[in-house]
């Protein structure tokens, strides 16, 4: 796939505003900002995909967190969910350095592409029925371009049922019985595809346990282990 292809869409998503009540509150967020972060300078616009679009690897998540990604303007960067998922890909070879602050800190991702099932922050992180199906086709558009794709890792069940979703409606989901969410377990798809299912690392999984970096590096080992095996 082109890059020129992949950053057209990427400017389009970044210009999107359908969605009034995410509008209002990102762009509000990005005016009021917290303490910590009062002197930056707020992204405040829908976050695009990150990384290599002739990737093996896709990272689905949820929606740009308020003073992360809706902070630098890039996907999990800017808060502790973003620094477990760099540390794994890191470590997995998947990125060139283990930490993610800002879209200038020279973070470059090889193999691998992330993106969201949203691409604006929500309030209170619960985005409407009808929020999820204005962002599906940038979700669909982006997995198309992925020529090359063989695992998609799912962070968390929203991220998980909207992929299941989206291979349903291309028809590459024929299957006997649905998958089942439940962590580190994967599904074998249509195309080749692999759907591997993750917890994710949000402060509220990590803080209290459910989620641990051992766990999380067995969902990117199985990933690792999918892509090679389908490449041999």
């Amino acid at each position: 796939m082109s890059t020129s292809s992949f950053i057209q869409l990427s400017e389009k998503i970044t210009n999107c505003r359908q969605c009034p009540r995410l509008v209002e509150w990102r762009e509000n967020v990005a005016i009021e900002k917290v303490k910590r972060f009062q002197d930056e300078e707020y992204w405040g616009k829908p976050v695009p995909a990150f990384g290599d679009i002739n990737g093996r690897l896709l990272i689905v998540g949820l929606a740009p967190a308020a003073h992360g990604a809706n902070r630098t303007g890039r996907m999990f960067t800017g808060d502790r969910s973003g620094e477990w998922l760099y540390r794994a890909l890191h470590k997995f070879g998947f990125a060139n350095q283990a930490e993610s602050v800002g879209r200038d800190d020279g973070l470059t991702l090889s193999d691998c592409l992330i993106t969201a099932i949203l691409r604006c922050a929500p309030p209170q992180n619960k985005p409407t029925t009808e929020e999820k199906e204005n962002c599906f086709d940038f979700f669909q558009t982006e997995f198309d371009q992925m020529k090359n794709i063989s695992a998609i890792v799912a962070l968390g069940k929203i991220a998980f049922d909207g992929t299941l979703k989206m291979m349903k409606k291309i028809g590459h989901l024929e299957m006997d019985t649905k998958p089942i969410f439940k962590h580190a377990e994967s599904y074998r798809l249509n195309r080749n595809i692999t759907l591997i299912a993750s917890y994710h690392p949000s402060q509220q999984n990590t803080f209290t346990g459910k989620l641990t970096q051992e766990m999380f590096d067995t969902v990117f080992q199985v990933a690792r282990t999918v892509m090679e095996t389908r490449a041999a």
